[in-house]
């Protein structure tokens, strides 16, 4: 990897932790489609390891908030379908991996955007957990389908729960990658450098993240998945 491309990963990833530190969500929407174009072999493992830290602190700051009940489900469902998710990767090549990840994020995000507001039981929870166990396993991208979800929660609530939904299945997806053999040395090396950018992003989202509520974090979040899945299917 040559220097310029770490130093737009590294920007990518700060500015990423700033918008999942202030909305809840939009680290692996705005940083997988980048990392994608430039090293797509770095997927989905970097946004894995980079994004436990950082759901750590958010669920922590904002631990008051979290709807335990959703994190239940979510982690039975997700459990399921991180086993898919490795399924679907081994199977598929970079270009085909490019492809999904832009896909995913687009279709997902725009089912959120139009579907009528409603509060999910346990099935709908159960089966968000089954789908975003299948795509961040598979690309590294998990949030739209928490968008779904909680997209008419408070931010407070919105933020901590997808921030502990995100910490429990990040570290299933990564202990079943690590057994399968995918996980890469270079890769790990490559993510440790990027931890500084990443804490810095997390520290400066506490300025912002009690701002943002509403309909005004709902467009936000959503915009965010809509227009990064966009670009990774138009430069595959």
């Amino acid at each position: 990897m040559t220097l310029v491309a770490f130093i737009v990963i590294a920007v990518t990833v700060l500015l990423s932790a700033f918008v999942q530190g202030s909305t809840g969500m939009g680290f692996a929407m705005i940083t997988a489609p980048i990392v994608s174009f430039i090293d797509p072999s770095l997927i989905p493992v970097m946004l894995l390891v980079l994004m436990i830290p950082l759901n750590a602190y958010i669920a922590v700051r904002e631990k008051a908030d979290i709807h335990w009940h959703g994190v239940k489900w979510i982690s039975v469902g997700r459990f399921a379908g991180t086993f898919l998710g490795l399924w679907i990767l081994v199977i598929v090549n970079l270009h085909q991996l490019a492809l999904l990840i832009g896909w995913s994020t687009m279709i997902a995000a725009i089912v959120a955007l139009l579907a009528p507001k409603f509060t999910p039981n346990k099935t709908a929870l159960a089966t968000v957990g089954v789908v975003t166990g299948i795509t961040e396993t598979s690309t590294g991208v998990g949030g739209p389908p928490y968008a779904l979800a909680y997209q008419h929660s408070p931010g407070p609530e919105l933020r901590s729960t997808v921030a502990v939904c995100f910490l429990v299945g990040e570290i299933i997806s990564l202990i079943v990658l690590a057994l399968s053999g995918q996980v890469e040395e270079r890769t790990i090396l490559v993510t440790a450098g990027l931890l500084p950018f990443l804490a810095i992003g997390s520290f400066l989202s506490r300025y912002v993240h009690h701002r943002l509520d509403g309909p005004v974090l709902r467009y936000t979040v959503l915009g965010f998945a809509i227009v990064s899945g966009a670009v990774v299917i138009i430069q595959a």
